[in-house]
């Protein structure tokens, strides 16, 4: 468990199903509208992650959930020979943004994603999330060249980063 603040990041249990669909929710939405694999893993978070071998970092502030993020099996195998797992659905209530929760979220996942004896890490943001891009491209993923994109089930995903583990 990781404290700072007054806040925690731990792992998801069930009863964080609603808060995990609605923060992820409200920046899709307000963004970019809801995709039908958004809708699929968002409705279904053990079964779309827990049980096909993903994890789920939580950051909970006295029983109130503030941030999310999640780490799975890529739905793209590049199949070369690596153990990659993406990460997806990173999310922070906006009351709560600004206080390192997205970045305490993010280096649970990839502890996680190191635990499991992953090779590298993947994930699609879109370019419009510039304080997310920023994160990842500080925590070490870069930007995949137009030549290297594989492909995606978003349409709102006009980028695609990858971090060697």
């Amino acid at each position: 468990m990781t404290q700072a603040d007054n806040w925690t990041i731990r792992d998801f249990s069930p009863a964080d199903a609603p808060a995990f669909a609605a923060l992820n929710r409200r920046w899709i939405d307000e963004m970019f509208g809801a995709e039908e694999e958004d809708l699929r893993i968002l409705g279904h978070p053990q079964q779309e992650i827990i049980d096909k071998g993903g994890h789920i970092a939580v950051a909970d502030q006295n029983g109130w959930v503030i941030g999310t993020g999640a780490i799975i099996p890529p739905h793209h195998d590049p199949q070369d020979g690596q153990k990659w797992l993406e990460i997806v659905k990173m999310a922070t209530d906006p009351s709560a943004q600004g206080r390192g929760i997205g970045a305490a979220v993010l280096n649970r996942l990839v502890d996680y994603a190191r635990d499991e004896h992953a090779q590298a890490l993947w994930l699609e943001t879109n370019s419009k999330l510039e304080a997310a891009t920023a994160l990842y491209k500080k925590t070490g993923f870069r930007m995949l060249e137009p030549d290297e994109c594989w492909p995606t089930p978003y349409d709102r995903c006009n980028l695609q980063m990858v971090m060697k583990l």
